[in-house]
């Protein structure tokens, strides 16, 4: 089954705490998760940040609309409990409960609308019931992914477009900002051979220069096959170098990918798309226009309150 979404969530959350008792969240998560029968894989998966459990997040999100709705209450550090509307609710017996069934309760809607105004373009009509199943946090981290994503392409263009020279100088400052080669000159001394559109030559692994690493960069039409890669191999193996970074404007085949796997030196593939999101993660090429701060709650806080 897939992982259900938050509005989903919701009814079932409040039919688990009905019993008017305190309802610890952990345990009330794990409730959840064998009644959506979900497997230890679902309840694994991570939002895009790696932060955090998409089901636990999810059901973190149905309790908090809940509670903005007057459902429940909390009573105090991870426990929750039915108020008497919630219970009226129960009574009703819903077929589910969803962000416009909650919108009845002036708490909520005003929760809701705070701050917020409709796009009425059709693209984001489109998008609404998608977004709205998303809880806020899913929200946006996808939105940041997909910004990120069209930055990574926009970069990946103009390094297309760009001359060799300045491929060549984009790959020097990247190496080095991820702490290869020491200084730009020492990086640029090893690596300025310019030849067929790309660059060839040694960079130190780290800044005292204790290992080499051999370095072959290439602006690519169509991906990067096996044959390719074993010339570099052989280039290694001419050089007594145990390690090589291939870097590409392209792509690799599957059957280059797999031939690293299976010989002594080590290779690093890094295809366009990888060098573009390094580029992002190393500020290289990028500016930053703007930072947003995700806070919540410190309970620590109010321990004594």
């Amino acid at each position: 089954m897939t992982i259900p979404d938050f509005q989903s969530i919701m009814l079932p959350f409040l039919i688990s705490v009905a019993d008017r008792s305190e309802h610890k969240h952990s345990e009330t998560i794990q409730k959840l998760a064998k009644f959506f029968g979900l497997s230890d894989e679902e309840l694994r998966e991570l939002l895009p940040s790696g932060r955090q459990a998409v089901f636990t997040n999810r059901v973190g999100w149905a309790r908090t609309y809940l509670m903005k709705a007057g459902l429940i209450e909390y009573t105090r550090r991870g426990y929750c409990r039915i108020t008497a509307r919630g219970l009226t609710v129960i009574n009703e017996n819903p077929k589910g409960i969803n962000i416009s069934y909650l919108k009845r309760f002036p708490e909520f809607s005003n929760f809701h609308n705070t701050g917020s105004k409709e796009d009425q373009s059709p693209t984001s009509k489109e998008n609404v019931t998608e977004n709205e199943n998303r809880t806020p946090e899913e929200n946006l981290e996808y939105s940041y992914l997909k910004l990120r994503e069209e930055l990574a392409h926009e970069l990946l263009t103009r390094l297309k477009n760009g001359t060799p020279q300045f491929f060549e100088r984009v790959v020097v400052e990247l190496l080095v900002k991820m702490g290869y080669g020491g200084s730009i000159a020492d990086a640029g001394k090893a690596i300025g051979r310019s030849g067929d559109g790309g660059i060839d030559g040694m960079i130190k692994e780290d800044r005292l220069g204790l290992d080499i690493i051999y370095i072959q960069a290439k602006r690519w039409e169509g991906s990067v096959g096996r044959p390719e890669i074993q010339k570099f191999v052989g280039a290694l193996q001419g050089n007594r170098a145990r390690k090589g970074v291939f870097i590409t404007t392209s792509s690799y085949t599957k059957e280059a990918r797999e031939y690293v796997t299976h010989i002594d030196s080590k290779v690093a593939l890094i295809d366009g798309e990888q060098m573009a999101q390094y580029m992002i993660d190393h500020n290289l090429g990028v500016t930053t226009i703007a930072i947003y701060e995700e806070k919540r709650i410190d309970s620590d806080f109010f321990m004594d309150e």
